[in-house]
């Protein structure tokens, strides 16, 4: 008997198909009967047809075993019927069928029952739309599903009914293989669409709608198989909310929540996340049509002034370096171009030139064949009721289409408006290789997400850590925790290597006998679990340089302690070196997620780390080579690499103590629960980890 995974290829490009129930099923029969290759049968008891095709009374009267089966029964038939489809073989079901898991306990015992009764067999859903495999015309899908072939295009999964529906209606020339709605994902997941769909050759992107995730590292394992095979990954995630349901007390914990931890996967996954439905199919059309360029240089094209500004503007918005064409290019365009044209980037070539067949190839040849490793032209082309022929506009188009082909370059036109680019227009730039894509934004978008793309798949794909993604178990959500005093906290990350200030802790009580054989300048900080946030409540006072300051500094440190947590008896005090000649401080964190397991969070430090938000967050277990890109992606990385005449930092050694604080949570992973190092003070040989704030499981064995 066939598995589950050859089970659900069956499900997916069957070779028949049966369609069981009513209405419903009576329209989608009628459907697929009309474009299907193989043959089609009914299931009902009182039908002589459904949908126009033989129907029989009963699953164990087909004439053949179904690859395929579209549910469409009431809940109570539903599962006796799945378990039949089970015991003949079948394999597999596309289940229309509603009422479980949705609703409650009740539906989900019953949904379990459904999910028993399919053993081996591939299930989708239940409660979902179906599938659609525009490949072969099978058409498992309970609405209008359209009468059109696509041979090589993009497969749309999504954990939702209504919005592939709606993206099957796309008037945007997206070539859809593949339509998946997931529903309840009984029994199968996201990932599991994703692990079969990437061997099938006439799939070269795959768009996800999620709102969850089942297992991450079987989602990681399918998401690698993908871009392996370079097939990207385009995801539309849904809901933003806080990391589970905890109080966090770190500055991590208000950095690092749910969403934070899902955009980390992606990126260290080289997916693609965008932010509508619009973006995402304009974003599946490039790389379908025109692939991910290698780089983000990007050559724009205008016939107007304030095309070539909007360009401009946007570009810098979304990260498409618009760089300036070689000298050499630009005498050869100066030849070229009219008098009134300027050889630039974006280059405005003027209504002189406007479809002339002649001299545009070499324009866009020549600026295109400059190193460049994208192009766009900016066009929109008008209807009939305001233009009646539109053949003077797709000159330029054509002519695009001539110089790029031989370049390899990948390419779009793209219009301002997203419906000023007509069907018979954007047929004739597929043909040619380049993508239509409509509307400015959404299709400049489109191209820089695609550039992005083709730089995270060489780091990923470099990363020998993406053959075993995996997940480090943390504590659970409801344990007790305690916050360690930041003396012991320090003293702790010590053993492991990373460096804190050379300190003491100091009875107040005892001051005098020591204050004046100390080392200044010096810091003073209250030594107190109770106070995880010293510097909201008075506790830390920093460069004093005598005796009679740090006495001053104590008493002070000891009535602001007490006027903001009441209760308080402050007996010590930690006397530390004060760090100087200081480059850039950081914040390094580490928070916990039942799902995701331990988050890295490296941002901008100090008083203002969640005002200024620059932050990257990376789940571990991770690389040196993915915390060393983090770093890069931060805004504050130029003050590391030396700025306005400071020192640069040693980056490698920036690196290697950031890896001993994860080393270091790794080891407690049963029993951390977050940690903040705020801020990590870097200086240009020294990593030093002035303040610490560690919350862990009380009792931790």
């Amino acid at each position: 008997m066939p598995g589950l995974p050859e089970n659900l290829r069956r499900l997916l490009s069957p070779r028949h198909i049966a369609f069981i129930g009513g209405s419903d099923a009576d329209f989608s029969a009628r459907q697929c009967a009309a474009q299907f290759d193989g043959p089609v049968w009914g299931v009902n008891p009182r039908r002589k047809t459904l949908g126009g095709v033989p129907c029989y009374p009963k699953v164990e009267d087909l004439p053949q075993v179904p690859d395929a089966v579209f549910l469409a029964t009431p809940r109570a038939a539903a599962t006796e019927i799945v378990e039949q489809l089970s015991r003949i073989g079948a394999g597999g079901v596309a289940c229309f069928t509603a009422g479980y898991g949705e609703l409650g306990k009740a539906g989900q015992r019953a949904e379990a029952e459904l999910v028993a009764a399919a053993g081996d067999m591939a299930l989708v859903g239940p409660n979902c739309y179906g599938l659609v495999n525009y490949t072969n015309g099978a058409l498992l899908w309970p609405f209008g599903a359209g009468n059109h072939r696509c041979h090589r295009g993009v497969a749309l999964i999504m954990q939702s009914g209504m919005l592939p529906a709606n993206m099957i209606m796309n008037d945007r020339s997206v070539p859809i293989t593949h339509v998946i709605s997931a529903g309840n994902q009984a029994l199968l997941a996201i990932e599991d669409y994703i692990d079969v769909l990437v061997d099938d050759p006439a799939v070269v992107a795959i768009g996800l709608y999620i709102e969850g995730i089942r297992s991450i590292k079987k989602f990681a394992d399918a998401a690698i198989k993908a871009i392996t095979t370079g097939k990207p990954i385009v995801v539309l995630k849904a809901g933003k909310s806080s990391l589970g349901e905890q109080i966090s007390i770190t500055h991590t914990g208000s950095l690092a929540g749910t969403d934070q931890a899902f955009q980390a996967l992606f990126d260290q996954l080289g997916m693609i996340r965008v932010g509508s439905p619009v973006e995402m199919m304009e974003t599946l059309k490039f790389l379908s049509i025109s692939g991910a360029p290698k780089g983000n240089k990007l050559a724009a094209f205008t016939c107007s002034g304030g095309d070539a500004a909007l360009v401009a503007d946007y570009c810098d918005r979304v990260g498409l370096a618009l760089v300036q064409p070689s000298n050499t290019a630009k005498s050869a365009l100066v030849e070229l171009l009219p008098d009134i044209a300027t050889a630039s980037n974006p280059l405005d070539y003027t209504t002189p030139l406007w479809g002339n067949t002649e001299v545009m190839p070499e324009v866009f040849h020549t600026m295109v064949g400059d190193g460049y490793d994208v192009a766009v032209v900016i066009q929109d082309f008008p209807p009939a009721h305001i233009h009646a022929d539109n053949s003077y506009y797709r000159n330029d188009a054509k002519s695009f289409i001539k110089a790029c082909q031989p370049l390899g370059v990948p390419a779009a036109v793209c219009s301002d408006l997203p419906e000023n680019i007509d069907r018979e227009s954007r047929e004739i730039m597929i043909a040619g290789g380049v993508t239509p894509l409509q509307g400015l934004d959404a299709g400049l978008d489109a191209i820089s997400y695609a550039c992005r793309f083709g730089l995270m798949r060489d780091q990923v794909l470099s990363d020998v850590r993406t053959s075993d993604f995996g997940v480090i178990e943390v504590p659970g959500r409801e344990v007790a925790t305690q916050v360690v005093d930041e003396w012991q906290g320090k003293q702790r990350l010590r053993e492991w290597g990373i460096e804190v200030p050379t300190g003491q802790i100091i009875d107040i009580d005892a001051v005098d006998g020591i204050i004046e054989d100390l080392q200044y300048p010096l810091v003073v900080k209250a030594v107190s679990a109770e106070l995880p946030h010293k510097s909201e409540s008075g506790a830390v006072k920093i460069n004093l340089q005598d005796a009679a300051q740090l006495r001053n500094a104590i008493e002070e440190v000891q009535n602001s302690v007490s006027k903001t947590v009441p209760g308080i008896v402050l007996k010590q005090v930690m006397v530390e070196s004060m760090i100087e000649d200081v480059i850039a401080e950081l914040m390094i964190g580490i928070n916990t997620d039942q799902q995701f397991g331990q988050l890295l969070v490296i941002a901008s430090g100090g008083v203002l780390v969640e005002l200024i938000s620059d932050i990257k967050t990376l789940l571990l277990p991770t690389s040196d080579t993915q915390i060393l890109n983090a770093l890069q992606g931060l805004r504050c990385f130029k003050l590391l690499q030396g700025f306005r005449g400071k020192p640069a930092v040693d980056i490698d050694m920036l690196v290697t103590s950031i890896r001993a604080l994860v080393d270091f949570a790794a080891a407690q992973n049963r029993s951390l629960v977050e940690m903040d190092i705020n801020p990590l003070m870097v200086t240009r040989d020294q990593c030093i980890a002035v303040d610490v704030m560690i919350r862990e499981v009380d009792d931790p064995i």
